[in-house]
């Protein structure tokens, strides 16, 4: 890996991360540990109903404060704020967020509001908070968004119809509780998606502009670890070795992201998610192999090195030779797994792919893409291929 002579960068990473089957059982502790004793649970519906919010409560004893379960796929403002009063009514003193990404992302909007009040649209923006908030434990039930590591979050201002970032380091949870167990029931499609969200992260961190060394070794391993065992997780479900090994690569891409930034199909499956609703995991998959081929020429070395990562680079290639075989080895991944590989089969209409670019270019995420995205003709041409 070569990088400029003059590389400097800051590598974050404050996480406190406890790994291992049946682990959920020492968020009591974990809650003891951040010299709290009120924990509200933050949850969905469909997790609830799996039975894996029962096993928290169960750990929680006498700390759990109380409990919402009404975390929509797409949170909202309404929802963040809602359930930041439910649990300031309930005395909390901790957030213990339970499920995938909506969930975690519901739940630091949670912790800026149970510290300080107020409403979510009060704090928009990037680095707003003046001090730590309400503490928050995860225990991420797909293996996917890292955001149980991350210091942003993603929610949708539902009346008008936009997704919008919020990123501020503390927002960083103070501990994830990494429980294979808490994974095994996940639906083959829905581990499949959530596997490749994990893998576009690691992908883009390669290829942003913030990329550097500590960064790409996580992203790097994040992305071997994820190749070897996301099949496995979606053709044999129960098995809790490669369920394992794919959440830590999911938090390992997470880690490798919030250091190094993501880029364009981020900024893209944003969009098609808020306007058409596809699922963020989905949208990225299909998106991945069209924008690492617009980036190509600008950085077919970077993708040489994910090529070597998918174990795809072969004696003798060039660059941009590696860099092909990386973006088929993503297509042939999601045939493989049985993921749709058009926007169109995922209900985005054709004629709704302008308002997506447009909308694209103002995402925050774009600005670290590696080839300079100017204009919407440029995120157009992406999109109708991907179409």
């Amino acid at each position: 890996m070569a990088y400029d002579k003059d590389l400097s960068f800051i590598y974050k990473n404050y996480t406190r991360l406890i790994f291992g089957v049946n682990s959920v059982k020492d968020v009591g502790a974990e809650v003891d540990e951040l010299k709290c004793s009120r924990a509200f649970i933050v949850t969905d519906q469909g997790v609830s109903e799996a039975g894996l919010v029962e096993r928290v409560e169960k750990a929680l004893g006498n700390r759990l404060a109380g409990k919402f379960d009404q975390c929509p796929q797409d949170s909202g403002y309404h929802i963040v704020n809602q359930a930041a009063e439910l649990a300031v009514q309930a005395g909390a003193d901790c957030l213990v967020s339970v499920g995938g990404g909506s969930v975690i992302d519901t739940a630091k909007g949670m912790a800026i509001l149970v510290k300080n009040g107020g409403k979510l649209e009060d704090y928009s923006g990037f680095q707003m908070l003046t001090e730590p908030i309400t503490p928050h434990i995860v225990i991420p039930t797909t293996a996917g968004t890292g955001s149980e590591v991350t210091y942003a979050f993603v929610i949708k201002d539902w009346e008008k119809n936009q997704k919008l970032l919020y990123a501020d380091d503390y927002l960083i949870p103070n501990t994830a509780i990494l429980d294979p167990a808490m994974t095994a029931g996940l639906p083959p499609m829905l581990t499949a998606t959530t596997g490749m969200d994990a893998l576009t992260h690691a992908v883009e961190a390669i290829h942003a502009l913030q990329a550097e060394p500590i960064s790409d070794y996580m992203a790097f391993g994040a992305i071997q670890m994820i190749m070897q065992n996301l099949p496995r997780c979606v053709e044999q479900g129960d098995d809790l070795v490669a369920r394992g090994q794919q959440q830590i690569a999911a938090t390992m891409a997470g880690i490798a992201f919030s250091n190094a930034q993501v880029g364009m199909v981020h900024a893209m499956a944003h969009c098609v998610g808020a306007l058409y609703k596809v699922p963020h995991g989905m949208a990225n998959s299909i998106l991945l192999p069209p924008v690492m081929m617009y980036n190509m020429d600008e950085c077919a070395d970077r993708y040489a090195l994910v090529a070597r990562a998918m174990g795809v680079w072969e004696k003798g290639m060039s660059d941009l030779e590696a860099a092909e075989a990386a973006a088929n080895a993503v297509w042939d991944l999601t045939k493989r797994m049985g993921v749709p590989q058009r926007l169109r089969d995922v209900g985005v209409p054709e004629e709704g792919l302008k308002e997506a670019a447009e909308m694209a270019l103002y995402d925050g995420s774009i600005v670290y893409n590696p080839k300079l995205i100017m204009e919407a003709e440029q995120v157009l041409e992406v999109y109708r291929k991907a179409w």
